[in-house]
């Protein structure tokens, strides 16, 4: 059917109830697994309502009906008669896609109705409003800026492929602050649009204003999915990872974006990689168990809290905990979920399956999955990677793991098979099953998390080492590399007597000396007492600092960072350059092995 002549709409399983003019339920038609047809002609639409081939009815509207928003799936329109239409969805987009079709063939607003954009369709309006109002602060904006991996990794990205931003057009899909919109611009775009749906717009329009790049920059105010772009885009910048990549689902909208990129159009990041692994942590197993043992008492103030407990039990166990840990905690090398934003559909993130086969590589229990991502900015010039790995200095995304209620004991060589599924929900987010077999036993256990509910486990201190893996002495290892491992004979305590005992003091193998250079004997053994001030004390140290393989948190904030949330980013790492940092030319997860 031409576009002039009418339009057609075709949706399964629907449901229909019908209103009469005192807003009374009619008994006599109520439907569900219906086909609902719509036919757009003018004067007059028809929507007809079919059970399998058969017609049950039919109902009339034009111009002067009112169409109104009931929920995400449900709408009502005004038929013959001044009756009331109810009519339910399956799907979402199908209600937002007939009453936007509705509202542009008769090119008027039908009663108060505004056509709802994808994103409301999607979206609950609570957490539409929490999450634009979370992201409108600027103390938010401050935190992610000063993530120096993230901020830098991003310049350095753009900066270094300039030649597929100069002259260019950019849209910047979520600008939030704009800083990637000035990034563009020091590469040397002609024009920026920056896109920004929260109150935060008006501060990075004043942060344009007074770096005197306006028109340059450009803020357009509005969701992506609800504004237009007046012109064809050459390059699309964004940060739309959440914890676990697809929090948030900012991915989709980033993905919405590329309605207005010309063919063959850059798109910056362009892959990402979730990657996962066993992981074993008695540790934390312990600590989130023991969180619903207050509903275990049966006589708080008088009343039995008992009957609690395993609801209490299984809420902690379906929270995924955001922290960072040792990288020796994982049971085998990860495997990986690759998404192409440039072939990958808004629907693909909808439903995401991703099967696995994981070989194990260390003996133990098996207390849950670990997530991180690496992301690639693949340019003209070169590719540029972020990863947030645990083997890689810490971002505010941190890393995630999803406990298993019942851990599996795995050895050396079991092969563990599974599935994780991401279902998208409206509360922007995901619901998370993890399945997980251990070979041909038939051992199985499940995780079962609500990504929207993290526990952010941020102030537990430096990431542990696992228990088990020190093959020498810790306290030889450790002192050795600040104060030598030569014999000193001043100071050298081998076979001294205690007095009185006839027992001795045996030195560790080579001994090592208890004095600094500059401090001898006036050396404070009080200085031992504090791991991070000695590591601080290495860090500051021209000479100490060349020290190789020392991955403890320094008391010195990064550059960019304020103290409070250095001592988040840093805890596990000290300070890295710019130029060693974000010079990943590889995928940093590959770069690891187990």
């Amino acid at each position: 059917m031409k576009p002039e002549e009418g339009l057609e709409f075709r949706f399964q399983q629907c449901s229909a109830a019908l209103l009469d003019d005192s807003l009374k339920l009619s008994k006599d038609f109520q439907q569900e697994n219906l086909i609902t047809f719509f036919e757009l002609r003018r004067p007059v639409c028809s929507v007809r309502l079919l059970e399998g081939d058969q017609m049950l009815t039919e109902f009339q509207f034009d111009s002067t009906s009112v169409m109104s928003r009931i929920s995400n799936s449900t709408f009502s329109i005004t038929v013959s008669n001044n009756h009331l239409l109810l009519l339910q969805f399956k799907r979402p987009e199908d209600c937002c896609s007939i009453m936007k079709a509705i509202g542009q063939f008769f090119q008027v607003k039908i009663g108060e109705f505004h056509p709802l954009s994808i994103f409301d369709s999607r979206t609950e309006e609570s957490s539409s409003v929490q999450y634009f109002q979370f992201y409108g602060y600027l103390a938010q904006q401050q935190n992610m800026m000063q993530d120096y991996i993230r901020t830098s990794t991003y310049q350095r990205a753009i900066l270094q492929n300039s030649i597929d931003f100069q002259d260019k057009v950019v849209l910047d899909v979520g600008a939030g602050s704009g800083i990637l919109s000035f990034f563009a611009i020091q590469a040397g775009a002609r024009k920026v649009y920056a896109v920004e749906a929260s109150s935060i717009a008006s501060h990075a329009e004043t942060l344009i204003n007074s770096n005197h790049l306006s028109p340059k920059i450009q803020i357009v105010k509005g969701r992506i999915e609800e504004i237009e772009i007046p012109e064809v885009i050459d390059v699309i910048i964004s940060e739309p990872m959440g914890y676990m990549l697809f929090n948030e689902r900012m991915l989709e909208t980033f993905l919405h974006a590329k309605k207005w990129l010309k063919p063959n159009g850059n798109i910056f990041p362009t892959i990402a990689n979730l990657h996962f692994a066993p992981f074993t942590d008695e540790s934390l197993y312990i600590e989130q168990s023991c969180k619903a043992n207050f509903w275990h008492q049966k006589a708080f103030y008088g009343i039995d809290l008992t009957s609690l407990q395993q609801m209490a039990l299984s809420e902690v166990f379906r929270q995924p905990i955001v922290d960072t840990f040792d990288v020796r905690l994982l049971l085998a090398r990860p495997s990986c979920f690759t998404t192409d934003f440039r072939t990958a559909n808004e629907s693909d993130l909808h439903k995401i399956c991703i099967p696995y086969n994981i070989v194990i590589v260390t003996t133990g229990s098996m207390h849950g999955l670990a997530f991180w991502f690496d992301v690639e900015f693949a340019g003209s010039a070169t590719s540029i990677w972020l990863s947030t790995a645990p083997h890689e200095p810490l971002t505010h995304w941190y890393q995630v793991r999803c406990l298993f209620r019942s851990p599996i004991f795995v050895r050396a060589g079991d092969v563990v098979t599974g599935q994780i599924n991401m279902i998208a929900n409206s509360r922007q987010s995901y619901d998370v099953e993890i399945i997980a077999t251990l070979g041909n036993t038939g051992i199985k256990t499940t995780a079962e998390v609500d990504l929207k509910n993290p526990y952010f486990r941020y102030s537990i201190g430096q990431p542990y080492v696992p228990p088990g893996n020190n093959k020498t002495s810790p306290t030889e290892s450790y002192w050795s590399q600040f104060y030598g491992s030569h014999d000193d004979e001043i100071n050298n305590i081998n076979e001294m007597t205690y007095e009185g005992t006839g027992r001795s003091v045996q030195s560790s193998g080579g001994g090592w000396n208890r004095s600094t250079p500059e401090q001898g004997s006036d050396y404070d053994m009080n200085m031992a007492g504090s791991y991070s001030e000695t590591i601080a004390h290495a860090v500051t140290d021209p000479k100490q600092s060349e020290l190789q393989g020392i991955r403890a948190e320094s008391s010195l904030p990064r550059f960019g960072h304020n103290p409070t949330v250095a001592s988040d980013y840093n805890r596990n790492n000290a300070y890295i350059s710019s130029d060693s940092r974000t010079d990943n030319r590889t995928k940093p997860s590959e770069m690891y092995s187990v």
